[in-house]
């Protein structure tokens, strides 16, 4: 969101981290979904990684050769979710390009902090781990292993219905929402349709 701020839209990071990764375990799994989650609202949405070469190629330990990196090589139950997510991302294609434009042309970032659309409400500032993309969606990340609920602060000004289940809420309280592997808590703004569903 700091780059945002500073007057770069195209952020990214590379999900799954750039080097290593034991692709077979569950701890790397969990992250590699997460991190997929999380990656689907930058800007810019790319796998990228060196993965951990010595699992790749037991027989070799070759450290030239990384090991798979392809969202199939993670297990069925990750790829199944990260599949979701890839065309979730594409499903949301149109109005990604509306914000991109946006930034092209008023310098308006995608991915933004909370304070930058809701100023009047003060509680917002001190929200660092949730961020609106664009002014419709506000997503709130699971960061930590093993997490399957999270506080999210709903701003003021605002009604927010949970994408996943349709529930409304008003703004101007934090509620804990409900987390499971599959699901990113996402909430939309004051009734906006935007296909997160297939």
């Amino acid at each position: 969101m700091n780059i945002a701020l500073s007057g770069i839209p195209w952020w990214t990071t590379d999900i799954g981290g750039f080097f290593g990764g034991e692709i077979a375990t569950p701890y790397f799994q969990e992250l590699i979904v997460r991190w997929f989650q999380y990656g689907a609202f930058c800007p810019l949405f790319r796998l990228h990684g060196w993965r951990n070469s010595s699992l790749a190629h037991p027989e070799t330990s070759d450290p030239t050769r990384g090991g798979p990196n392809e969202v199939w090589t993670f297990g069925d139950r990750a790829y199944g979710i990260i599949k979701e997510l890839m065309e979730l991302r594409e499903r949301l294609r149109p109005y990604i390009m509306q914000q991109m434009k946006l930034a092209s042309t008023k310098g308006i970032p995608p991915m933004r902090p909370l304070f930058f659309d809701f100023a009047d409400d003060a509680k917002c500032a001190a929200v660092d781990d949730q961020f609106l993309f664009g002014p419709d969606l506000l997503v709130a990340p699971i960061l930590h292993e093993g997490v399957a609920k999270r506080k999210v602060y709903l701003p003021a000004g605002a009604t927010w219905t949970d994408a996943w289940t349709g529930k409304k809420c008003d703004g101007g309280q934090t509620i804990v929402a409900a987390a499971p592997l599959e699901e990113i808590p996402l909430y939309l703004k004051n009734g906006r349709k935007l296909p997160i569903r297939a």
